[in-house]
């Protein structure tokens, strides 16, 4: 059991290091330690239970090994700032003033291609646009627009508006939801109303149903009962 032991942290450390290698474009969602845990643990539960002739044990000493290397990273992170630096790396500047970066670029194995469809996503269609990207250390991309770049807001034209709140679903598929109904301080005498003001038969005729932002009843029939009306 210590060779597993041994072999398991051999190869946790290794593949820890070869994705770290490897840039932040392969990382994805997950920090590389991350990535490595979820990787293995699949491959190390998938050999006991294919196999029979291997112990149960020799599955499970490998995982449970694999989830404390994996905490004592994390508290190792959460205390040392150097540490966090190595384990997880740490955020590189790819757009600098409008000016891509291809020293930075070809460090972190991100293309130019790449990057466009980053920018791209984040309905950034001008490099020049970009006061800074930002590649995290998850990989994603945060876009900094240039001061004359970022849109207006009613801040910027002092313009007040009265407070918006969520839309609140009352109706799904024909089914009330009543609890709903209860967080919006209305009960089922006023939504009978609102379907009735609105020559609604039944709830069970409409697909959605919600009180809008604005405090307004919104709804959609469903086709049946759509059909049904236009008789």
């Amino acid at each position: 059991m210590l060779i597993v032991f041994i072999r398991t942290i051999i190869l946790y450390l290794l593949i820890v290091t070869i994705m770290r290698l490897m840039g932040k474009k392969q990382i994805g969602q997950l920090q590389p330690s991350e990535l490595v845990v979820a990787l293995i643990i699949a491959d190390l539960a998938a050999i006991p239970m294919g196999n029979t002739g291997i112990p149960l044990i020799a599955g499970i000493i490998p995982i449970l090994t694999l989830f404390i290397c994996e905490e004592l990273l994390s508290y190792i992170s959460l205390k040392s700032q150097i540490a966090r630096k190595i384990i997880s790396g740490k955020p590189s500047i790819v757009i600098e003033k409008g000016k891509i970066l291809e020293n930075e670029l070809r460090k972190q194995r991100f293309n130019i291609d790449d990057l466009m469809e980053q920018l791209r996503i984040k309905d950034v269609s001008d490099v020049q646009d970009v006061e800074y990207a930002i590649l995290e250390t998850g990989g994603q991309i945060s876009i900094i627009l240039k001061t004359d770049k970022k849109p207006v807001i009613r801040e910027d034209l002092n313009i007040k508006h009265a407070y918006e709140g969520l839309p609140i679903s009352l109706i799904i598929d024909g089914h009330i939801n009543h609890k709903n109904l209860s967080v919006a301080k209305h009960d089922i005498s006023w939504l009978e109303h609102q379907l009735k003001k609105n020559n609604i038969k039944s709830a069970k005729d409409v697909l959605f149903a919600y009180i809008s932002a604005d405090n307004k009843f919104v709804y959609q029939l469903k086709d049946k009962a759509k059909g049904e009306n236009k008789k």
